[in-house]
């Protein structure tokens, strides 16, 4: 008796009202109606061991809805993961649980994403199905095998990075994605009709996807269509006709089960209509007893698993991908080495290039992209192959124009270990990827956006795709490090940085136009890795300290001349990451830039933030507005970014403070 799906589910439907009710806060509605979908998957179909979480050839499960967490900590509890507690679920929403509102990857082994944010969770599944598909080309079936599953909601499959993502995973043929569209059509503001009326399962089905209905509260209709579902090569959306917080009998089918507690009224009369007669946070030891037998279901698989890869020729190489450590050689050593024989005087973006030309044969586990920029992203590598539906063992991945979705599914690649995702785009086109690259640095994964085209130095296509705001605004995202680069060596440092920064993403901000390569002489350091260094000291006795970042650091230098040329001594540092400058010990922080020496800045974008570094009495020169359509050179004469109308500048500042 205490085995059948729908006593089991209650279980779910017990915890999940009681955990928002405790805390006052919370989304009873979702985890009450896909109790019974949730229930069928966790017990009959998914792969997974709870002693294990983190096995590697585990299904992967991700809760889009990720409003509905409770459905997820009760199925973690309950299957017998050693966190959350039930003493954490009673605590839920609170500062003492792993039990946040929404799920947090870095807080509870089992919760394979963050999410919340909707439409993302589906959009990282996708780039986890194409992780799986990869390393199974790779590896073989013997060691990469499984499946990953999505629980949906009607948000999700509004957001405009569902189009996107869904798309693209019908295009790649992932046919090892199966998504649970929960089909209640309810929303916070009340029905769905209220705000669309579209066919979802038409729209799925024109992305190539194979699509099927269930009655998500009938077990043996879920358990067809999850078989139909499994049975077909195709990615699949499962549509799950449910009733939102099922078992509330006054508040069900309603907007009132969403977003809110249920009410110790309405708790009480769902515990009546559900015949639970247990306390609060009490699951019956039969009930509970079937549950944790269910979470034992795939140990078997699971040590057979690890027999294969005992026994396997690529044991040490699959464990290093997966484990994220990378190769003793990254290439980039040699190819220093070649800069420091040959210097280049090219774009960043192509430094870039030349780098990834190095990297890429050494470092097996990356996989490149663009969002339809290949050509000016230069993000593709001598050699690499394209990943398609027909040759998943390809390491580059053509997004097409969907740079968020492109950006979500690199999170999801990462969150899957085993590859290292880079994609690009052009850095004015980081605002579609924001919220993504904000999950990248949130859930703490290594992920590597290409953003080329970084300011007025693109030129002709004018303000609409020149960058201002964006280094600035992306800057402000925590553990995120933004790199700027100024030659083809920082570039180089640059990528060293982003492949070793296992613990949060990294963004290389690159130039269109061509750089001189302003460091020659070969450095035993990553300087880049300071994030601040000086570049070249003062000739005469120093009174100013330029400040650069990328393409405007052989204009500091310039200037510094200008200024050396009358008797003016200048420092020149070169700042290619603000956060990696910022983490550095206060006495390197003011050897670089020391306190009483006037500083001054030049970036072409906004000055905002450069006062933190030039000080109150420094100047910042910047481009504190839009640009213009025009060849690069006459913007950066238009705007003032030469070292004629910089100089100046200096002057007048280094005499009125002597005036004082």
């Amino acid at each position: 008796m205490a085995a059948e799906p729908r006593l089991l589910a209650n279980a779910i439907r017990a915890l999940a009202m009681d955990a928002v009710q405790a805390a006052n806060s919370g989304h009873p509605g979702m985890p009450m109606g896909m109790a019974d979908v949730a229930t069928i998957l966790f017990t009959e179909y998914l792969k997974y061991d709870p002693a294990d979480p983190d096995w590697h050839d585990r299904d992967r499960f991700v809760l889009s809805a990720g409003h509905g967490s409770m459905l997820l900590y009760a199925l973690l509890y309950l299957t017998g993961y050693k966190q959350p507690t039930i003493e954490d679920i009673a605590n839920f929403r609170q500062l003492s649980s792993p039990c946040a509102g929404h799920p947090e990857n870095f807080l509870l082994p089992g919760v394979e994403a963050t999410t919340g944010p909707l439409g993302q969770g589906l959009a990282m599944a996708v780039g986890m199905a194409i992780a799986e598909r990869h390393l199974n080309a790779v590896f073989g079936d013997e060691l990469v095998d499984h499946r990953t599953w999505v629980i949906a909601g009607d948000g999700d499959l509004m957001e405009g990075v569902n189009h996107e993502a869904a798309g693209l995973a019908g295009h790649l043929g992932l046919g090892r994605l199966k998504v649970f569209w929960d089909d209640n059509r309810i929303t916070i503001d009340g029905a769905t009709d209220l705000s669309t009326s579209e066919d979802i399962p038409a729209r799925y089905a024109a992305y190539g996807w194979h699509v099927v209905r269930c009655d998500g509260h009938d077990a043996a209709d879920i358990r067809r269509a999850i078989d139909e579902a499994l049975a077909d090569p195709r990615p699949s959306l499962i549509a799950c006709r449910t009733i939102i917080g099922w078992g509330a009998p006054n508040k069900q089918g309603t907007s009132a089960t969403h977003g809110a507690a249920l009410g110790a009224e309405e708790v009480a009369a769902a515990r009546k209509q559900l015949v639970w007669d247990s306390e609060s946070f009490v699951v019956p030891e039969p009930i509970l007893s079937a549950w944790r037998a269910a979470g034992t279901r795939s140990k078997g698989e699971h040590a057979a698993w690890r027999g294969r890869l005992a026994g396997s020729k690529q044991e040490e190489e699959f464990l290093r991908r997966m484990e994220g450590r990378l190769p003793a050689d990254t290439g980039l050593e040699g190819w220093l080495d070649d800069l420091a024989a040959n210097p280049q005087k090219i774009a960043t973006r192509k430094a870039s290039e030349l780098a990834l030309d190095a990297i890429n044969p050494a470092v097996p586990e990356t996989i490149g992209g663009s969002a339809d920029l290949t050509g000016s992203n230069n993000t593709k590598s001598k050699g690499q192959q394209p990943f398609t539906r027909d040759d998943p063992s390809g390491r580059y991945i053509y997004y097409g124009i969907r740079e968020f979705g492109m950006a979500a599914a690199m999170n999801g690649m990462a969150l899957h270990g085993g590859v290292i995702p880079y994609g690009g785009t052009f850095l004015i086109f980081s605002d579609y990827c924001r919220p993504a690259i904000r999950l990248s640095a949130l859930q703490q994964v290594r992920v590597v956006y290409v953003m080329t085209h970084d300011s007025i130095g693109l030129g002709e296509d004018g303000p609409t795709h020149q960058p201002v705001e964006q280094l600035t605004s992306l800057r402000l995202i925590p553990n995120l490090a933004v790199l700027r680069p100024a030659d083809a060596v920082e570039t180089a440092e640059c990528w060293a940085l982003s492949l070793a920064r296992s613990t949060g993403p990294s963004l290389l901000a690159l130039s269109r136009q061509n750089l001189p390569q302003v460091r020659t002489e070969r450095s035993a350091e990553n300087l880049s890795a300071r994030g601040a260094y000086r570049l070249r000291s003062a000739f005469a006795s120093r009174r100013v300290v330029m400040i650069a970042t990328g393409s405007e650091v052989q204009l500091a230098l310039a200037v510094a001349d200008a200024l050396e040329a009358q008797g003016v001594g200048a420092d020149v540092v070169s700042m290619p990451c603000w956060s990696l400058f910022d983490g550095q010990e206060a006495a390197y922080r003011e050897d670089v830039l020391p306190p009483h020496v006037f500083k001054v800045s030049i970036e072409a974008g906004v000055t905002l933030g450069w006062e933190r570094y030039v000080g109150p009495r420094g100047l910042s020169i910047g481009l504190d507005r839009f640009g213009a359509s025009a060849p690069a050179e006459d913007l950066f004469k238009r705007f003032g970014f030469t070292a004629e109308a910089i100089v100046p500048l200096i002057e007048a500042a280094l005499a009125a403070q002597g005036d004082e």
